[in-house]
Protein backbone atom coordinates (compact mmCIF):
# COMPACT_ATOMS: atom_id res chain seq x y z
CA UNK A 1 0.00 0.00 0.00
CA UNK A 2 0.91 3.20 -1.05
CA UNK A 3 0.77 5.98 2.22
CA UNK A 4 -1.60 8.54 1.19
CA UNK A 5 0.69 11.49 2.14
CA UNK A 6 3.40 10.16 -0.58
CA UNK A 7 0.94 10.35 -3.68
CA UNK A 8 2.13 13.89 -5.40
CA UNK A 9 -1.12 16.31 -6.35
CA UNK A 10 -2.05 16.70 -10.00
CA UNK A 11 0.74 19.77 -11.38
CA UNK A 12 2.25 19.88 -7.80
CA UNK A 13 6.01 20.98 -8.46
CA UNK A 14 8.66 17.57 -7.79
CA UNK A 15 10.38 20.45 -5.15
CA UNK A 16 6.85 20.08 -2.77
CA UNK A 17 7.59 16.56 -1.03
CA UNK A 18 4.94 15.51 1.34
CA UNK A 19 6.04 14.73 5.05
CA UNK A 20 4.20 12.46 7.69
CA UNK A 21 3.39 13.76 11.21
CA UNK A 22 6.25 11.50 12.25
CA UNK A 23 8.65 13.03 9.72
CA UNK A 24 8.22 16.15 11.04
CA UNK A 25 8.51 14.73 14.59
CA UNK A 26 11.83 13.80 13.56
CA UNK A 27 13.29 16.88 11.85
CA UNK A 28 11.55 19.45 14.82
CA UNK A 29 13.70 17.06 17.23
CA UNK A 30 16.98 17.26 14.83
CA UNK A 31 16.31 20.74 14.74
CA UNK A 32 16.22 21.13 18.58
CA UNK A 33 13.11 23.20 17.58
CA UNK A 34 15.05 25.56 15.08
CA UNK A 35 13.54 25.96 11.80
CA UNK A 36 15.28 24.28 8.94
CA UNK A 37 17.97 26.20 7.40
CA UNK A 38 19.18 24.08 4.30
CA UNK A 39 17.30 22.61 1.37
CA UNK A 40 18.66 20.03 -1.26
CA UNK A 41 16.79 21.99 -3.76
CA UNK A 42 14.46 25.23 -3.99
CA UNK A 43 12.50 26.37 -0.46
CA UNK A 44 9.48 24.51 -0.36
CA UNK A 45 7.12 27.34 0.39
CA UNK A 46 8.12 29.69 -3.16
CA UNK A 47 7.96 25.83 -4.40
CA UNK A 48 4.13 26.11 -3.58
CA UNK A 49 3.19 29.37 -3.29
CA UNK A 50 5.05 30.52 -6.54
CA UNK A 51 6.02 33.61 -4.53
CA UNK A 52 9.30 34.49 -6.21
CA UNK A 53 7.14 34.57 -9.35
CA UNK A 54 4.54 36.56 -7.74
CA UNK A 55 6.91 39.32 -7.01
CA UNK A 56 8.43 39.48 -10.87
CA UNK A 57 4.47 40.33 -12.05
CA UNK A 58 4.77 43.82 -11.78
CA UNK A 59 5.59 45.94 -14.29
CA UNK A 60 5.11 49.79 -13.99
CA UNK A 61 4.57 52.08 -16.42
CA UNK A 62 6.04 54.89 -14.49
CA UNK A 63 8.80 56.31 -12.39
CA UNK A 64 6.47 57.56 -10.16
CA UNK A 65 6.69 55.64 -6.69
CA UNK A 66 2.63 55.51 -5.62
CA UNK A 67 2.08 53.35 -9.14
CA UNK A 68 2.98 50.50 -7.05
CA UNK A 69 0.80 50.85 -5.17
CA UNK A 70 -2.69 50.90 -7.72
CA UNK A 71 -0.63 48.14 -9.66
CA UNK A 72 -0.40 45.55 -7.08
CA UNK A 73 -3.81 46.22 -5.60
CA UNK A 74 -5.17 45.59 -8.62
CA UNK A 75 -3.59 42.32 -9.04
CA UNK A 76 -5.13 41.53 -5.17
CA UNK A 77 -8.32 42.04 -6.22
CA UNK A 78 -7.85 40.05 -9.86
CA UNK A 79 -6.72 37.28 -7.21
CA UNK A 80 -9.65 37.26 -4.77
CA UNK A 81 -11.86 37.58 -8.17
CA UNK A 82 -10.59 34.10 -9.47
CA UNK A 83 -10.83 32.89 -5.72
CA UNK A 84 -14.51 33.92 -5.17
CA UNK A 85 -15.26 32.63 -8.72
CA UNK A 86 -13.56 29.46 -7.45
CA UNK A 87 -15.93 29.08 -4.07
CA UNK A 88 -19.61 30.04 -5.66
CA UNK A 89 -18.52 27.26 -8.70
CA UNK A 90 -18.02 24.93 -5.59
CA UNK A 91 -21.07 26.13 -4.24
CA UNK A 92 -22.74 25.51 -7.91
CA UNK A 93 -21.66 21.75 -7.38
CA UNK A 94 -22.84 21.10 -4.33
CA UNK A 95 -26.42 22.84 -4.77
CA UNK A 96 -26.75 20.84 -8.32
CA UNK A 97 -26.21 17.74 -6.04
CA UNK A 98 -28.85 18.97 -3.59
CA UNK A 99 -26.05 19.51 -1.04
CA UNK A 100 -27.57 22.51 0.67
CA UNK A 101 -25.37 22.29 4.38
CA UNK A 102 -22.25 21.26 2.63
CA UNK A 103 -22.87 24.31 0.01
CA UNK A 104 -22.92 26.53 3.30
CA UNK A 105 -19.45 26.61 3.78
CA UNK A 106 -17.50 27.61 0.35
CA UNK A 107 -20.85 30.52 0.57
CA UNK A 108 -19.68 32.05 3.66
CA UNK A 109 -15.62 31.70 2.35
CA UNK A 110 -17.34 33.46 -0.59
CA UNK A 111 -18.00 36.32 2.12
CA UNK A 112 -15.04 36.26 3.84
CA UNK A 113 -12.83 36.83 0.34
CA UNK A 114 -15.35 39.54 -0.52
CA UNK A 115 -14.10 41.10 2.73
CA UNK A 116 -10.65 41.05 1.72
CA UNK A 117 -11.43 41.85 -1.55
CA UNK A 118 -13.40 45.46 -0.06
CA UNK A 119 -10.10 45.62 2.35
CA UNK A 120 -8.20 46.12 -0.65
CA UNK A 121 -9.34 49.71 -1.44
CA UNK A 122 -7.92 50.52 1.77
CA UNK A 123 -4.26 50.65 -0.13
CA UNK A 124 -5.40 53.02 -2.34
CA UNK A 125 -7.44 55.66 -0.27
CA UNK A 126 -4.16 58.00 -0.20
CA UNK A 127 -4.55 58.60 -3.67
CA UNK A 128 -5.65 61.85 -4.76
CA UNK A 129 -6.39 63.00 -8.33
CA UNK A 130 -2.92 64.64 -8.26
CA UNK A 131 -0.84 60.99 -7.51
CA UNK A 132 -3.29 59.41 -10.19
CA UNK A 133 -2.51 62.06 -12.96
CA UNK A 134 1.37 61.53 -12.48
CA UNK A 135 0.95 57.97 -14.58
CA UNK A 136 -3.12 57.78 -15.41
CA UNK A 137 -2.05 58.95 -18.93
CA UNK A 138 0.55 56.14 -19.31
CA UNK A 139 -2.06 53.30 -18.71
CA UNK A 140 -3.55 54.66 -21.80
CA UNK A 141 -7.42 52.76 -22.56
CA UNK A 142 -6.75 49.84 -19.90
CA UNK A 143 -9.51 50.04 -16.98
CA UNK A 144 -10.56 47.66 -14.20
CA UNK A 145 -13.96 47.37 -16.72
CA UNK A 146 -11.98 45.17 -19.04
CA UNK A 147 -11.34 42.60 -15.71
CA UNK A 148 -12.20 38.85 -17.73
CA UNK A 149 -12.31 37.34 -13.76
CA UNK A 150 -14.44 40.18 -12.82
CA UNK A 151 -16.96 39.23 -15.50
CA UNK A 152 -16.97 35.62 -14.32
CA UNK A 153 -17.74 37.03 -11.08
CA UNK A 154 -20.44 38.93 -12.31
CA UNK A 155 -21.94 36.23 -14.89
CA UNK A 156 -21.55 33.76 -11.77
CA UNK A 157 -23.71 35.81 -9.70
CA UNK A 158 -26.73 36.68 -12.24
CA UNK A 159 -25.73 39.92 -13.57
CA UNK A 160 -25.21 39.50 -17.53
CA UNK A 161 -25.02 41.58 -20.65
CA UNK A 162 -23.61 39.36 -23.25
CA UNK A 163 -22.01 42.65 -24.92
CA UNK A 164 -19.38 42.84 -22.34
CA UNK A 165 -17.88 39.46 -23.47
CA UNK A 166 -17.10 41.59 -27.01
CA UNK A 167 -13.34 42.90 -25.86
CA UNK A 168 -11.59 39.52 -25.38
CA UNK A 169 -12.66 38.44 -28.98
CA UNK A 170 -8.97 38.42 -29.97
CA UNK A 171 -8.33 36.66 -26.66
CA UNK A 172 -9.75 33.45 -27.68
CA UNK A 173 -9.11 30.94 -25.03
CA UNK A 174 -10.52 33.89 -22.23
CA UNK A 175 -13.59 34.72 -24.48
CA UNK A 176 -13.91 31.37 -24.73
CA UNK A 177 -14.20 30.80 -20.82
CA UNK A 178 -16.20 34.04 -20.73
CA UNK A 179 -18.67 32.48 -22.91
CA UNK A 180 -18.85 28.66 -21.21
CA UNK A 181 -19.44 30.89 -17.97
CA UNK A 182 -22.33 32.78 -19.30
CA UNK A 183 -23.74 29.69 -21.12
CA UNK A 184 -24.25 27.68 -18.15
CA UNK A 185 -26.79 28.89 -14.86
CA UNK A 186 -25.69 31.45 -12.44
CA UNK A 187 -25.70 30.89 -8.77
CA UNK A 188 -29.32 32.47 -8.31
CA UNK A 189 -30.11 29.69 -11.48
CA UNK A 190 -29.24 27.14 -9.25
CA UNK A 191 -30.74 28.25 -6.18
CA UNK A 192 -33.90 28.88 -7.86
CA UNK A 193 -33.76 25.44 -9.32
CA UNK A 194 -32.81 24.00 -5.85
CA UNK A 195 -36.24 25.69 -4.99
CA UNK A 196 -38.32 23.75 -7.35
CA UNK A 197 -36.93 20.75 -6.70
CA UNK A 198 -37.97 21.56 -2.56
CA UNK A 199 -41.62 21.98 -4.04
CA UNK A 200 -41.72 25.10 -4.05
CA UNK A 201 -44.35 26.50 -6.67
CA UNK A 202 -42.30 28.10 -9.54
CA UNK A 203 -43.54 28.23 -12.92
CA UNK A 204 -42.24 26.18 -16.12
CA UNK A 205 -40.60 29.24 -18.04
CA UNK A 206 -38.67 30.58 -15.03
CA UNK A 207 -37.31 26.84 -14.77
CA UNK A 208 -36.66 26.56 -19.03
CA UNK A 209 -35.72 30.05 -19.68
CA UNK A 210 -32.16 31.01 -21.32
CA UNK A 211 -29.84 31.64 -18.68
CA UNK A 212 -27.71 34.21 -21.20
CA UNK A 213 -30.42 36.87 -20.11
CA UNK A 214 -30.23 38.15 -17.17
CA UNK A 215 -32.71 37.11 -14.35
CA UNK A 216 -35.73 38.99 -14.04
CA UNK A 217 -37.27 39.31 -10.23
CA UNK A 218 -40.30 36.70 -9.93
CA UNK A 219 -43.20 37.07 -7.75
CA UNK A 220 -42.78 33.21 -7.08
CA UNK A 221 -39.41 32.94 -5.79
CA UNK A 222 -39.90 36.02 -3.62
CA UNK A 223 -43.19 33.97 -1.88
CA UNK A 224 -40.69 31.12 -1.44
CA UNK A 225 -38.25 33.19 0.26
CA UNK A 226 -40.49 34.49 2.70
CA UNK A 227 -42.24 30.74 3.34
CA UNK A 228 -38.27 29.61 3.58
CA UNK A 229 -37.72 32.49 6.27
CA UNK A 230 -40.87 31.75 8.38
CA UNK A 231 -39.79 28.57 9.46
CA UNK A 232 -36.99 29.78 11.97
CA UNK A 233 -36.19 26.50 13.10
CA UNK A 234 -32.54 25.76 13.46
CA UNK A 235 -32.65 22.54 10.87
CA UNK A 236 -34.10 25.04 8.21
CA UNK A 237 -31.07 24.95 6.26
CA UNK A 238 -32.65 27.02 3.28
CA UNK A 239 -32.62 29.86 5.90
CA UNK A 240 -29.10 29.48 6.09
CA UNK A 241 -28.86 29.70 2.42
CA UNK A 242 -30.25 32.67 2.24
CA UNK A 243 -28.44 34.18 4.83
CA UNK A 244 -25.24 33.28 3.44
CA UNK A 245 -26.60 34.15 -0.34
CA UNK A 246 -27.42 37.70 1.55
CA UNK A 247 -24.08 37.94 2.74
CA UNK A 248 -22.48 37.51 -0.54
CA UNK A 249 -24.48 39.89 -2.38
CA UNK A 250 -23.75 42.60 0.92
CA UNK A 251 -20.10 42.32 0.31
CA UNK A 252 -20.26 42.36 -3.78
CA UNK A 253 -22.50 45.77 -3.26
CA UNK A 254 -19.99 47.13 -0.91
CA UNK A 255 -17.03 46.35 -3.48
CA UNK A 256 -19.01 47.90 -5.81
CA UNK A 257 -19.95 50.87 -3.77
CA UNK A 258 -16.13 50.98 -2.72
CA UNK A 259 -15.26 51.41 -6.04
CA UNK A 260 -17.58 54.41 -6.93
CA UNK A 261 -15.95 55.93 -3.72
CA UNK A 262 -12.53 55.54 -5.08
CA UNK A 263 -13.09 57.05 -8.61
CA UNK A 264 -14.61 60.06 -6.81
CA UNK A 265 -11.81 60.22 -4.74
CA UNK A 266 -9.29 59.62 -8.09
CA UNK A 267 -10.48 61.26 -10.62
CA UNK A 268 -14.02 62.81 -9.96
CA UNK A 269 -16.18 62.44 -12.65
CA UNK A 270 -13.72 62.52 -15.58
CA UNK A 271 -14.41 60.38 -18.69
CA UNK A 272 -13.09 56.98 -17.78
CA UNK A 273 -9.82 55.50 -19.49
CA UNK A 274 -11.88 52.62 -21.22
CA UNK A 275 -14.27 54.67 -22.96
CA UNK A 276 -17.21 54.70 -20.48
CA UNK A 277 -18.62 58.02 -18.85
CA UNK A 278 -16.27 56.94 -15.50
CA UNK A 279 -18.25 57.57 -12.36
CA UNK A 280 -21.84 57.78 -13.85
CA UNK A 281 -21.59 54.64 -15.51
CA UNK A 282 -20.35 53.38 -12.15
CA UNK A 283 -23.52 54.54 -10.50
CA UNK A 284 -26.34 53.58 -12.97
CA UNK A 285 -24.53 49.53 -12.90
CA UNK A 286 -24.98 49.90 -9.20
CA UNK A 287 -28.94 49.62 -9.76
CA UNK A 288 -28.70 45.75 -11.09
CA UNK A 289 -29.05 43.98 -8.17
CA UNK A 290 -27.91 40.04 -6.83
CA UNK A 291 -30.50 37.86 -5.69
CA UNK A 292 -33.48 40.41 -6.27
CA UNK A 293 -35.92 38.02 -4.61
CA UNK A 294 -34.08 37.26 -1.58
CA UNK A 295 -34.27 41.06 -0.84
CA UNK A 296 -37.40 42.21 -1.98
CA UNK A 297 -39.03 39.29 0.09
CA UNK A 298 -38.68 40.93 3.26
CA UNK A 299 -40.80 43.53 2.89
CA UNK A 300 -43.21 41.13 3.50
CA UNK A 301 -41.76 38.87 6.31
Amino acid sequence: MVDQTERRAPNRPATVRPVTPRQRAARAARNGGEPTLEFAERVPYDAYVQASTLHQLQQPLSTDPGEMSFLMVSQIMELYFGLTCHELRETQRLLRADQVWEALAPLRRAALHLEGLNAAWRGLRWMTPADFNRFRNLLGEGSGFQSAMYRHLEFLLGLRDPALIRPFRRQTEVHAALTATLAAPSLWDDVVALLARRGFDLPADLLDRDVVVEHDPQPSVEAAWVRIYADTGPDNHLRLLGEALSGVAEEFGDWRWNHVKAVQRTMGAKVGSGGSAGLAWLQRSMSRVVFPELWSARTAM
